[in-house]
């Protein structure tokens, strides 16, 4: 039996470029199918038959309350390696995305983009509860999202954990749809130190300076020696995908040089993590 991603989401927050990276990847990807042929269409797609090994559907957000859990329990009888990615993004983002693109927001009845985000974002709200995965695009570029489309569905192989490690600053704000936060502010800061200040945590001299202090060090150790233990539980559990994001004041050396370490441990015990600085060049 084919695999059954389906993508869904506020309007605006990315689903389109989500559904155009995964056929690039090789998946069948069908787009805005009305809910009543749906699951006739699922059968086929998916079936012991179907010449398509990955499956997408890309299902707009709701305009009827209901309709897209509805259509989300039917694809369940179908498959039962359905899962559901949810594009969610905030409110500031969506509206200067509509107010750049110069169309009107897709929710009826509205008075304005804004009240049409939140109303929404009100009504798809059950969806997003039950999303296996949620992916925030407001700090995403369309570059960005298809680097992670590309790590999450990029395989054939679903059991392979995926692991992302962000490193961010505290001061512009934490991302929003990690499944791990943690904050490296308790480490002495090399902002202070002016031969520091001007490197990042990818130099030699800082990494030194933050990876040398007792502090990091024991919460390195007991930080892999809990992951060593979750990420092959999430595994055992069917779980594709796990975000950690680092973070301090600026994002510039502390999580980066903990993020770049953590990364070099999980390599160690066989995992394969992507890593990304966010804040690193603000």
């Amino acid at each position: 039996m084919s695999d059954l991603l389906v993508i869904t989401g506020l309007s605006g927050a990315g689903r389109s470029e989500f559904s155009s990276d995964l056929e690039d990847l090789g998946w069948f990807v069908i787009d805005r199918l009305p809910p009543d042929i749906l699951t006739k269409v699922a059968d086929l797609a998916v079936g012991t038959d179907s010449p398509w090994d990955r499956v997408a559907f890309a299902l707009k957000a709701d305009t009827v309350e209901g309709e897209c859990l509805r259509a989300l329990d039917d694809l369940r009888e179908v498959s039962n390696r359905m899962r559901v990615v949810f594009l969610d993004c905030s409110t500031d983002e969506l509206v200067r995305r509509y107010k750049g693109s110069r169309r009107p927001h897709p929710f009826p009845e509205a008075s304005g983009i804004e009240a049409g985000i939140e109303a929404e974002r009100a009504l798809m709200q059950p969806v997003r509860e039950v999303a296996d995965l949620v992916i925030d695009t407001s700090d995403i570029n369309v570059h960005d999202l298809r680097d992670k489309v590309a790590e999450l569905y990029g395989g054939q192989d679903d059991r392979v954990m995926r692991t992302s490690i962000t490193s961010f600053g505290f001061k512009h704000g934490a991302p929003r749809d990690v499944d791990m936060l943690l904050d490296c502010r308790f480490i002495p800061n090399p902002h202070w130190v002016d031969e520091l200040r001007p490197l990042s945590g990818l130099e030699a001299p800082v990494q030194t300076f933050v990876l040398g202090q007792d502090l990091t060090l024991a919460f390195l150790d007991q930080l892999e020696e809990m992951l060593s233990h979750l990420l092959p539980a999430y595994v055992a559990q069917g779980k594709a995908y796990v975000s950690i994001a680092f973070g301090c004041t600026g994002g510039r050396h502390r999580s980066v040089a903990v993020a770049e370490a953590i990364a070099e441990r999980l390599r160690d015990r066989g995992f394969t993590p992507s890593v990304r600085h966010r804040d690193l060049n603000r």
